[in-house]
């Protein structure tokens, strides 16, 4: 598992600075009302939160299949609830950066999601 977990982190090291790359590269050219303020904090949430999740699925593959179903099913739900828990007070918070918000939020989400996704696809193939 910690060899699994390092090689982990070292790409979700690598997919971040890609990101943080292109999310800086985008806030420069985009308009002002197309960008938020948030998007810096994003990164190290949806990297820290990729992170802890991960851990704990691979703390949970060592267990049994059906072990391991019941765990993936309960963290991804916890973890999507999380993740709108925080959506929402954040535009309850700011509802004049609402919009840019959301949009950042979810594409952080979904690039963050299909890299968990792959490595976990990976790590079954091993």
């Amino acid at each position: 598992m910690k060899s699994n977990y390092l090689d982990f982190l070292k790409n979700l090291l690598l997919f971040t600075i890609v990101i943080a790359a292109i999310a800086i590269t985008t806030n420069y050219f985009l308009p002002k009302n197309l960008t938020s303020p948030a998007v810096p904090f994003l990164i190290p949430f949806f990297f820290s939160l990729t992170l802890i999740f991960h851990y704990l699925q691979l703390k949970a593959v060592d267990k049994t299949f059906a072990r391991f179903t019941t765990s993936y099913m309960l963290l991804t739900f916890s973890k999507l609830v999380l993740l709108l828990i925080i959506l929402l007070l954040y535009v309850f918070l700011h509802p004049k950066e609402a919009i840019p918000f959301i949009v950042w939020y979810f594409l952080m989400y979904l690039f963050y999601t299909i890299f968990e996704a792959l490595s976990l696809q990976n790590l079954n193939k091993k």
